[in-house]
């Protein structure tokens, strides 16, 4: 048998792109499934895999279609759509374009997602006040992630080139796939325990919600916020959030991001370091300059320009003090004087030698008694008279 002329991929592609264009059942089909692998192109157009628990098939929908959608699309979603089946005759692929979409309920792990998030959102472990504060210049950062692909080498690429003063130690992860959020909680641990690293990123790149899956697990969760080391969360593209980002100290939306955010710029820093320089050299010169000024105002002084006058001046007025005080000093010495001298006089004439001296005498019994009546006296006693020259006994007859 003869062996047919064979054709070329382009003309197979060709023939099986008009079967399935001229088939109607094709040209208008809705299709069910969940939504993966979305990709918002920045022109509007979305592209994705639409798929069931055994098959999938990619989709494109124009921004022509996108723009009367009613609601977000996300990864996850439960969606029934509206499109066309159609080969992309270049790639020899077949994909929908589709033409409408409408939600028909939230796909699983979409689901578990939110369920996941009220719940830890009811618990606290979002709030803002158990936020730990991110070092400003970490010395050792630990990287939670896979030891290959571009992840680890972006971050080291960052830091070091932003602060080639930093180290940074990987701790190999899985993160995709079964088991890798275990993995993830064991990185996390094993930087609690050494306390080795002043900073903790757990990143991946960028891919659907099965793929990012792993930091949505409830066990990555609860590691993140037991740890006592600040944890920066960079994980998928700007638009993805996992439950990781809400429970993390910060979130990066991408691990370069990350980097930036753990690191000062050096360059920044000497700059900002010149400038200070710049500011208290100028700062201490105006001071300078003015205490320069108050040093002149004061030498000036005649105090400092003349002491000697200032000087005389004082002598003159201490001499003029001690005169005051030397005539205050007199006069009261001679007022005292004058009064103690009455008080002499006063007393002087009241004593009892006074009146002796003027031929009177004082009798006392043999007790020391003075004698004031001759009722106290009998013939025989014998009585003291004190005369104003002295003393003499006798007897009463």
């Amino acid at each position: 048998m003869e062996r047919p002329e064979p054709i070329t991929v382009s003309k197979l592609n060709a023939y099986v792109k008009a079967i399935i264009d001229n088939d109607e059942l094709l040209n208008n089909v809705y299709i069910k499934g969940e939504i993966s692998n979305l990709k918002k192109h920045y022109t509007g157009h979305y592209y994705f895999t639409l798929k069931d628990k055994d098959s999938l098939i990619k989709c494109v929908m124009f921004k022509s279609y996108t723009s009367y959608l009613n609601f977000d699309v996300e990864d996850g979603m439960n969606v029934v759509i509206l499109g066309t089946v159609a080969v992309y005759e270049r790639d020899g692929i077949y994909q929908i374009y589709a033409k409408g979409m409408e939600l028909d309920g939230v796909g699983d792990l979409y689901a578990a997602y939110e369920k996941l998030k009220a719940k830890l959102e009811a618990e606290g472990l979002f709030e803002k006040k158990y936020k730990k504060k991110i070092p400003y210049l970490p010395k050792e950062i630990g990287v939670v992630t896979s030891k290959t692909g571009a992840v680890i080498r972006d971050i080291i690429n960052v830091t070091t080139r932003r602060y080639p003063m930093v180290h940074i130690k990987l701790y190999p992860a899985s993160v995709q796939g079964k088991g890798a959020a275990e993995t993830i909680v064991k990185g996390i641990e094993y930087f609690n325990k050494y306390q080795n690293v002043d900073l903790i990123i757990i990143a991946r790149g960028g891919g659907s919600l099965e793929d990012l899956w792993p930091f949505n697990e409830e066990i990555t969760a609860r590691a993140i916020f037991a740890s006592k080391i600040p944890i920066i969360s960079a994980v998928g593209h700007e638009t993805d959030f996992t439950i990781a980002d809400f429970v993390a100290d910060l979130r990066a939306p991408t691990p370069s991001a990350a980097g930036e955010l753990a690191v000062p710029d050096i360059m920044e820093l000497k700059w900002k370091l010149n400038n200070m320089k710049l500011q208290l050299g100028r700062s201490l010169k105006k001071r300078l300059e003015l205490m320069q000024t108050r040093y002149s105002s004061i030498i000036n002084r005649k105090v400092f320009k003349e002491p000697n006058v200032m000087l005389a001046d004082k002598i003159l007025a201490l001499n003029g003090f001690e005169k005051d005080l030397n005539n205050c000093m007199k006069a009261e010495l001679k007022d005292r004087k004058n009064r103690f001298e009455k008080v002499v006089a006063t007393l002087d004439s009241l004593s009892p030698l006074k009146t002796l001296s003027r031929g009177y005498t004082v009798l006392e019994d043999k007790n020391g008694d003075v004698v004031t009546t001759s009722k106290d006296l009998k013939s025989g006693d014998v009585v003291k008279i004190i005369l104003h020259d002295g003393t003499k006994n006798a007897e009463v007859i």
